[in-house]
């Protein structure tokens, strides 16, 4: 089971998760109601789902392949933290994981 806390675009809104492990954080966003879109529907063909990790909890994750940082070139607002979030699988070594929803972030499915 790992913690997750999405943090909003302004820094007022925090939203705690308990999501099991294997989970895609992806998926669990969406489950939360977060504004990840997610266009590609996880085939790293978009950069719809982008997430900016946390610092102290960005070592705890695998190294992104170089398709993701490909598609992270074209991330509004991308970060040295940032990360696909499609691309995240949480697993037992992340007991918790931070993200902040960049403010370029709008679900245009969810409407």
């Amino acid at each position: 089971m790992t913690k997750v806390t999405f943090i909003s675009a302004d820094g007022r809104q925090r939203q705690e998760i308990n999501a099991p492990d294997g989970a895609i954080l992806l998926d669990v966003a969406q489950g939360a109601g977060q504004p990840l879109e997610g266009t590609c529907e996880g085939q790293m063909a978009c950069s719809t789902c982008h997430v900016i990790v946390e610092a102290d909890d960005f070592a705890q994750l695998p190294r992104a392949s170089e398709a993701e940082e490909d598609m992270l070139d074209l991330a509004a607002s991308a970060t040295r933290t940032s990360r696909l979030s499609c691309q995240i699988v949480l697993t037992e070594a992340i007991s918790d994981l931070t993200v902040r929803i960049p403010a370029e972030s709008h679900n245009m499915q969810g409407m």
